[in-house]
């Protein structure tokens, strides 16, 4: 579907009314007070200029009342503002518990998307209409950044650090996506679409396997990938409840509160779990400072590196361990 340049600028997310009436808040509140102060001096010019013949006696120099109302009627305004932007930067941050996850790496010169049912995408992304997405992003060479105008969404992607932002679309189309950071050579051509569908027509589109410009990869989910790199690279020989050495416990730790030898208190979230595969040593939880190191898996685009979609597919996995999962036949519940 081609982008339709007449309209690819349109507001088509629920972020775009309030930020666009923030913005023109902004820019009718810069113009009446540029407009006020630019009449008021012209007006005082003139009427005080040298030769002209006014009434000079008695000159006020202060007027408490007045030095009140100018303090007030802008520390107001700039308050509301401040508290109307920084609600909106918070919402945008905080992604509702329902929406669609839909991993992003982003590599030079192109976009890698990851749907949750194992369909990926290059330089394109598919979502459904009226119902809210989930960006889980990172970079797996230099700093980009995702931005699509149409959503009024705009967010750094970070090498070796998870980011992630959130919309929910509102209008039926495609529209652009830009690489928004420079990032080399070829960053213009960085470019992709966000193509919105019907909810029959997107839940069509996730079982056939999409487009061209889609591949299945054997439909492989990120879980059921994670389970057999889980395997692969021997977790469960430290993190199976039949391990003669014993982890600690991946099941029903995504979310919760890691006290570190250290003394840090963290959440295992994406970024912690992807630090205990890459550099694990960086944060040794309580209790097993004097275990036998777990070794580093290296996340890079070398051979006999992990890479980033790799990574995302592990962490995919042991989000899956609930406290009653059944996905970890091997018992990851030591």
């Amino acid at each position: 579907m081609p982008v339709d340049f007449d309209k690819s600028m349109l507001s088509a997310s629920t972020f775009g009314d309030n930020e666009e009436l923030l913005f023109w808040t902004l820019v009718t509140l810069t113009v009446i007070f540029t407009v006020l102060v630019a009449v008021m001096i012209l007006v005082f010019s003139l009427k005080y200029r040298r030769g002209n013949r006014v009434d000079r006696t008695r000159p006020l120099y202060a007027d408490h009342r007045i030095e009140a109302m100018m303090i007030a009627i802008p520390l107001v305004l700039g308050l509301a503002v401040f508290a109307w932007g920084a609600k909106l930067f918070a919402d945008v941050r905080q992604a509702p518990a329902n929406a669609e996850e839909i991993y992003v790496i982003g590599k030079r010169w192109m976009w890698h998307m990851q749907h949750m049912n194992g369909l990926r995408e290059n330089n394109t992304l598919h979502i459904p209409i009226g119902r809210p997405v989930k960006l889980t992003m990172i970079s797996q060479d230099v700093i980009h950044d995702f931005f699509v105008p149409a959503f009024r969404i705009h967010q750094d992607v970070i090498p070796g650090h998870y980011t992630s932002t959130w919309f929910e679309p509102t209008r039926l189309g495609t529209f652009h996506l830009f690489c928004a950071q420079f990032c080399g050579t070829q960053h213009s051509q960085m470019v992709g679409a966000v193509t919105v569908m019907k909810e029959t027509d997107y839940a069509n589109w996730l079982r056939t396997g999409g487009t061209e410009s889609v591949t299945t990869t054997g439909h492989y989910t990120p879980t059921q990938q994670g389970a057999e790199l889980y395997q692969q690279l021997g977790c469960v020989s430290c993190h199976g409840s039949q391990s003669t050495v014993h982890g600690p416990t991946l099941v029903g730790i995504y979310g919760t509160q890691r006290k570190l030898a250290d003394g840090r208190t963290l959440t295992a979230d994406n970024q912690y779990l992807r630090t205990a595969i890459e550099k694990p040593q960086d944060q040794v939880p309580e209790g097993y400072g004097s275990l036998v190191r777990m070794p580093e898996y290296p996340v890079g685009n070398k051979t006999g590196e992990l890479n980033e979609e790799q990574v995302l597919s592990i962490i995919a996995y042991i989000k899956s361990l609930g406290p009653n999962s059944l996905n970890d036949t091997n018992g990851a519940d030591a």
